[in-house]
């Protein structure tokens, strides 16, 4: 049977060398992901472009996430893991060599693009593929440390382009990705083993066209929403209808192109949500303090990838005992505690200016990310409780579509706020406070999900 339907027997060997190289690729493309964070501004000026719309180059990059995401699991089913796994990775291959070689905005934005492609699929791929090799009774701990990967990928991206920027140019953001890619495919190519089987399915291309063109509507709306508001409100009402008609749609067909009927399972549907606000709340500020930093402390770009360096370290050795807690205790004493630090911690970008200490704003956001770490992947591995073997690449691909659909919301959402004041010191405050509602949604999300488990 595949690894779609029943707990994958594969031996100690073979599941560290699975482990190995899914986490690594899924690392790199993580990474590469928020990249382009620091590097917008100079990027906006050697391109001549406005900062408004050199920001397509990452929330246009979390779009495509989200809607290529909702594909990933017919694609898992139709096709062997060794077949999706060397595609994935050849695509993003691809991706990056048009990067290497990009000389106008456009093309690196198309290089942007055939990247985000891969790294939708590749983020479902991995943590289906995690979950499958390893038995429930670890589960918290394999999720953690996926979920240390999905957090500390994105964290340690801008700190990355700082550095390389500081040193050469843009371009290299992709030349020194592609190598490694390029290594990890040949890797693949020779070791990777195939341990599933490919299903006759058909894949409903009506569904395929409803998800596309709905969540692409929808999701590109938040981005046109700064320029015109009457434009994005159309495309936002359009986008979500036809989100609804392939929603009822899904749930005729015998074989849907997601299941979205696990949002039916309370825990999975509350857990979601609280992973998807504890993810938005990382990204969002994650975007928001380079803006900050390099518009009003007027630092450089390697300086604001280093303020964000000690967060990332901290969310990834968080990351790592959070797993083990969870498997022993559960997830109510870390998802409580970690709001109470992230709120702790956001004081002092409440009361940001222009004078604000850069160690304060490093050591706050470091703290924060510590609580954002403490609340991500217990969320993550409880909304799995309760989902079907057989339905858990589906599961991750709906978890995996809403988190980073809510993660491109925030950053847009957040930026365009930070952006609406005269000054962008009270702009700041503003789209923090917005992260603090969030913080308390999710708390209240979890209260109430704790409530039913109870009963």
């Amino acid at each position: 049977m595949s690894m779609r339907t029943s707990r994958v027997q594969i031996d100690t060997k073979t599941r560290l060398i699975v482990s190995a190289v899914l986490l690594l690729s899924t690392f790199i493309s993580l990474g590469s992901q928020t990249m382009m964070v620091t590097a917008l501004p100079v990027i906006s000026h050697q391109m001549h472009v406005s900062l408004n719309i050199t920001q397509l180059l990452t929330t246009a990059y979390t779009l495509v996430i989200g809607i290529v995401t909702p594909l990933s699991s017919n694609l898992y089913e139709k096709y062997s893991n060794r077949q999706v796994y060397l595609g994935i990775i050849g695509t993003f291959i691809v991706g990056t060599l048009v990067g290497c070689f990009a000389n106008n905005f456009y093309s690196l934005l198309l290089a942007r693009l055939i990247q985000a492609c891969a790294g939708g699929l590749l983020m479902s791929f991995q943590m289906t593929t995690m979950i499958s090799i390893y038995p429930p009774q670890r589960r918290g701990t394999i999720l953690g440390i996926s979920s240390l990967v999905v957090a500390f990928g994105p964290a340690i991206g801008p700190t990355l382009s700082g550095i390389i920027l500081n040193y050469l140019n843009w371009h290299y953001l992709f030349i020194l990705i592609l190598p490694l890619m390029i290594l990890l495919w040949v890797i693949s190519l020779f070791t990777f083993p195939n341990y599933s089987t490919p299903r006759p399915i058909k894949i409903d291309l009506v569904s395929v066209f409803e998800s596309l063109i709905g969540s692409g509507l929808a999701l590109f709306s938040m981005s046109v929403f700064g320029y015109n508001w009457a434009i994005a409100s159309v495309m936002l009402l359009v986008g979500i209808g036809i989100l609804y008609i392939f929603v009822k749609r899904q749930l005729r067909l015998k074989q849907p192109l997601l299941k979205v009927a696990i949002l039916k399972e309370r825990s999975f549907r509350l857990m979601t949500m609280v992973g998807m606000l504890a993810f938005s709340v990382l990204l969002g500020t994650e975007q928001l303090i380079p803006v900050f930093t390099e518009n009003v402390s007027h630092v450089s770009s390697m300086e604001s990838g280093m303020i964000l360096l000690p967060g990332a370290i901290v969310n990834a050795l968080c990351a790592a005992l959070v797993g083990r807690y969870y498997d022993a205790h559960g997830p109510k004493g870390l998802i409580f505690s970690g709001a109470i630090l992230m709120l702790i911690a956001t004081i002092p970008f409440l009361t940001i200016t222009k004078d604000t200490p850069i160690w304060l704003m490093t050591v706050a956001y470091a703290i924060r990310m510590a609580g954002n770490a403490m609340i991500f992947s217990p969320a993550m591995s409880e909304s799995f409780v309760a989902v079907a073997h057989e339905d858990i690449s589906h599961a991750t691909a709906l978890n995996n579509s809403l988190r980073q659909v809510s993660g491109a919301i925030s950053v847009t959402l957040l930026i365009v706020i930070a952006g609406l004041p005269h000054s962008l010191v009270t702009g700041m405050r503003v789209a923090i406070w917005v992260t603090v509602f969030c913080i308390l949604c999710l708390s209240v999300i979890f209260a109430s999900y704790l409530k039913h488990k109870q009963k």
